[in-house]
């Protein structure tokens, strides 16, 4: 992994949803999306990403994924390691789930990584994988891992993040570049 710049910061207040427009370009190959603390207003949802290619609008381009999960319960009686085909794509235009019902208790919320690969690229698909964590609204520990190709070869130069329902109460996304 080379050297992060940070480009930009999103925070959330009541936000529908996040969006950047302008950070990636074909100044770097990789992207870098941190996200802290992302806490819903609506209980058991799904934070999730879709992009735009560019001169595009809607947040529908085509995306092919895996999804699994480990989790662990608060009670320490119930532990799991799934492959999750209900939130994985085949070909599918909807948000690509990055986290597994995230409660919205005060102790509960979502935090993790997303990779963007070669997004400027028009020669080949656009790559990403994710690792993220958080606490389930059943109060299950739960670590998510997706990861696939968003299935064009235009410029990627849009994207947006949103829970499934409701808003984004708190959160910080940092976009980095990396050379």
């Amino acid at each position: 992994m080379g050297i992060p710049t940070l480009i930009s910061t999103l925070t959330a207040s009541s936000s529908a949803t996040l969006a950047d427009t302008s950070s990636m370009t074909s100044t770097y190959d990789e992207y870098m999306f941190v996200f802290t603390d992302m806490h819903p207003a609506t209980d058991e949802v799904d934070l999730g990403f879709q992009v735009n290619a560019d001169g595009q609008s809607g947040y529908n381009e085509t995306i092919t994924s895996s999804f699994f999960q480990a989790t662990h319960d608060e009670a320490d009686t119930d532990t799991d390691l799934t492959y999750n085909t209900g939130l994985d794509q085949a070909q599918g235009t909807a948000y690509q789930q990055l986290s597994y019902n995230t409660g919205n208790d005060a102790d509960q919320a979502v935090a993790g990584i997303l990779h963007i690969f070669s997004p400027a690229s028009t020669t080949y698909v656009t790559h990403f994988y994710s690792r993220f964590h958080n606490i389930h609204a059943g109060d299950y520990a739960i670590t998510t891992f997706a990861a696939g190709y968003i299935n064009t070869t235009a410029a990627i130069t849009d994207i947006s993040f949103k829970f499934e329902s409701g808003n984004i109460d708190a959160g910080v996304i940092q976009i980095y570049g990396i050379a």
